[in-house]
């Protein structure tokens, strides 16, 4: 490899602080007050107006721009393809939810109409999803159990179920808890609290859809092994369920058993064929519908509900229903699970969509996207729809099926439109009475080779332990914490423990003095690198986090180690002298109001002035009482990676510049976000009252390399002083 070439450049000018950089660079002193910032945020005006109106409603800028000879094809087979792949997947995600499976097929068609009118995202698929529907289910079953719909049947003398009792009931509860859902989202939308999304990193999202996975596949063991667990709520419900699970496997239906295997291995090998053959075939084959389609043919020869007792899913009817206002007396009862989903939904539609973008360079509006997903389900709760997201799955045969117009600039929804129709059309023609025979076995067996994705990401944790260790616990107290506390609390507690890791790693900071790269401007750890030389005389100590009220104390305690000064004993030393000095005053006011002639009211005046420079000089007085091998450190504080000041920072920098000579603050504009961090510092020096006649703005330095030359200089200066004294 050829060895890299370096370039050689010399920059001449002044020693730069920050007073002097406010001069040279005419600092605006003005600044705006509230009372203009809230007019000019509700000025309206042409321009504005349009500008609002094209990005509330995206689809009216790219639209009347969109290339169809350009796009027009791959959107088609893109279209079709992610149309038949939702329609079996619609019908299985609704055994999630726990209602009949075409509504399903509603949720699969009218979000998506809405989300491609209001919806930012070129790649993501909206739709059903597992992880939502699972969190449905669990609204829907505790509030409409089995045991409220028990009806005694004379005939067999024993109880039964009303199933369509239920089943409305239940689609009652998932429509309002979906409209209230969405409306949660446009709220949060319009606050602008897209900002939640930072909360979301990639191992807690990845650590959480993995936890969610494992729920659902618990929750469809029912119907792959024929038996029927009781429902368990609250924390540690899953094992419960396990638990339960384990104990009724004797009674499995052994022909629902048979018909989950068989369904599982077609799947996996038509799955393994489709890879295979991807790059030979437009289009994917639909394997889910053809199994369906078999699987229902088979089950209406043979009969095997009626030989072999495996549940089938009966009448679907067909054609779309009218919409119907949602039960707002509900809304009380699910107004925590419709905020968890709002949350969970909108978190896990933007962390995909926001991969895509990353990966083919558009950007996704995080607040639209929280409008977009919210009016889908608000709109769709009219509709007897369940509440949406996006499935990766779904998301990538949309991505594969594009060809090299998934590049264009122009948004590509088109899709989902053709999408739509699709789905309405399939609903009319392989809907009704022809799909009565279709198994429950086959729908959770599709849910279970469709999670496989999910499942591989337990390959995070080796990698993540080979990059960031943090990360990795991140991911696997996510994943715990989801299993055992469900799907909505779990998120929360994730959030939470993610937060806490914030906090220990900013209050467990990496401490270090800097050192000088010899004849160069740049100065780093001395523990790090074996070149970097110790400045004579100075002291120049970095924090590796931002400085708060919770680690300000170490940060002074750590200051304290590296300088070999005691900070705290230095601070109690001048508050006694401080005390002293104020005793003395109130002694000699005594003595002034017991003379009573003028002689010695004077003499007593030339007392006190004589005494009171003696009171102010205690900083040097303090400052003499240190080991001399000090009397000559100047202190650089490295505040690159500071944001902002606390008070107790601000009292414990107030005394500083008595205890060293020459204490500078280094701010480096040439470090990330130091723009930001600079003014965000030297505004919490001016308003916490930092600055006074004695210690201004010209111990703020531009670089560090500035605030070494300035105390160099004055150490030089003093030095000679002392010489020629």
């Amino acid at each position: 490899m050829a060895e890299r070439r370096r370039m050689s450049y010399n920059i001449h000018r002044e020693i730069l602080d920050e007073e002097t950089v406010d001069e040279m660079a005419k600092k605006s002193a003005s600044k705006t007050s509230l009372c203009e910032k809230v007019k000019k945020s509700v000025r309206c005006s042409g321009p504005r107006v349009k500008r609002c109106l094209l990005e509330t409603v995206p689809v009216i800028s790219w639209l009347p721009r969109y290339p169809i000879r350009e796009n027009g094809l791959g959107d088609l087979v893109s279209g079709i393809s992610v149309g038949i792949m939702q329609l079996p997947q619609g019908m299985a995600y609704a055994l999630l939810a726990s209602v009949p499976p075409v509504f399903g097929l509603f949720s699969s068609f009218y979000p998506v109409l809405v989300y491609f009118i209001f919806g930012t995202s070129k790649h993501i698929s909206v739709g059903t999803y597992a992880v939502m529907s699972v969190m449905i289910g669990g609204v829907t079953e505790r509030l409409a159990p089995d045991s409220n719909f028990m009806t005694w049947d004379n005939e067999t003398n024993a109880s039964i179920i009303n199933t369509i009792a239920r089943d409305e009931e239940r689609v009652r509860v998932a429509a309002a808890v979906t409209l209230l859902s969405g409306l949660f989202q446009i709220l949060l939308g319009l606050v602008q609290f897209g900002f939640v999304v930072t909360y979301l990193s990639e191992p807690l999202v990845r650590g959480y859809t993995t936890g969610a996975a494992i729920h659902v596949i618990v929750s469809q063991l029912k119907y792959t092994f024929g038996i029927y667990p009781e429902r368990h709520s609250g924390p540690v419900s899953l094992i419960y369920t396990v638990v339960e699970i384990c104990y009724l496997i004797p009674q499995t239906n052994i022909g629902t058993l048979v018909v989950s295997i068989v369904t599982i291995i077609s799947l996996i090998m038509a799955k393994e064929l489709n890879a295979c053959l991807s790059k030979k075939l437009p289009v994917p084959i639909p394997v889910e519908l053809i199994v369906i389609i078999i699987a229902t043919v088979i089950s209406w020869q043979v009969n095997l509900e009626a030989k072999y007792g495996v549940d089938v899913v009966g009448v679907i009817p067909s054609g779309l229903q009218p919409p119907v206002v949602p039960a707002a007396s509900l809304f009380g009862q699910v107004i925590g699970d419709a905020f968890a989903l709002a949350v969970v939904g909108y978190g896990i539609a933007i962390s995909l969509g926001r991969i895509f973008a990353l990966k083919y360079g558009y950007k996704v509006d995080s607040n639209q996207e929280l409008i977009a997903l919210g009016l889908s389900n608000s709109i769709g709760g009219f509709f007897q729809c369940f509440a949406v997201s996006c499935s990766m799955s779904r998301s990538l045969v949309q991505e594969s099926t594009g060809g090299k117009t998934q590049v264009g600039r122009e948004f590509k929804k088109t899709h989902s439109i053709r999408q739509s129709v699709l789905l309405s059309r399939n609903q009319n023609l392989f809907l009704g009475e022809s799909c009565s025979n279709m198994h429950h076995a086959v729908l959770a067996a599709i849910i279970f080779v469709n999670l496989h994705g999910m499942m591989k990401q337990f390959l995070d944790i080796p990698a993540l332990w080979r990059s960031n260790r943090v990360d990795m616990l991140i991911w696997v107290a996510t994943f715990i914490l989801t299993l055992l506390l469900n799907p909505d609390m779990g998120l929360a507690a994730s959030i939470g423990f993610s937060m806490l890791t914030v906090i220990f790693r900013t209050q467990l900071p990496k401490y270090s003095v800097l050192g000088q790269i010899p004849e160069t401007d740049v100065y780093k750890p001395l523990d790090e690198y074996h070149q970097v030389k110790k400045v004579p005389g100075i002291l120049i100590f970095r924090s590796s986090a931002t400085l708060y009220f919770a680690n300000a104390e170490m940060y002074q305690d750590a200051l304290g180690a590296k300088s070999g000064i005691d900070i705290t004993k230095f601070l109690s030393a001048k508050k006694k002298l401080e005390a002293k000095r104020k005793r003395h005053e109130k002694k000699e006011a005594k003595k002034e109001r017991k003379t009573l002639s003028s002689a010695k009211k004077e003499h007593s005046e030339n007392q006190r002035k004589t005494a009171e420079p003696r009171g102010r000089q205690e900083p040097c007085f303090f400052f003499c009482s240190f080991p001399s091998p000090h009397s000559s450190l100047c202190l650089h504080l490295d505040f690159c990676s500071i944001a902002f000041l606390p008070t107790l920072t601000l009292n414990f920098l107030f005394h500083l510049p008595p205890a060293f000579p020459c204490a500078s603050l280094f701010m480096s504009s040439s470090l990330p976000l130091s723009v930001s961090c600079l003014a965000g510092v030297v505004d919490s020096l001016q308003t916490g009252g930092f600055f006074n006649d004695k210690v201004t703005k010209s111990c703020l330095f531009t670089t560090v390399h500035d605030a070494v030359l300035h105390c160099q200089s004055a150490i030089t200066q003093s030095q000679s002083v002392a010489y020629e004294v």
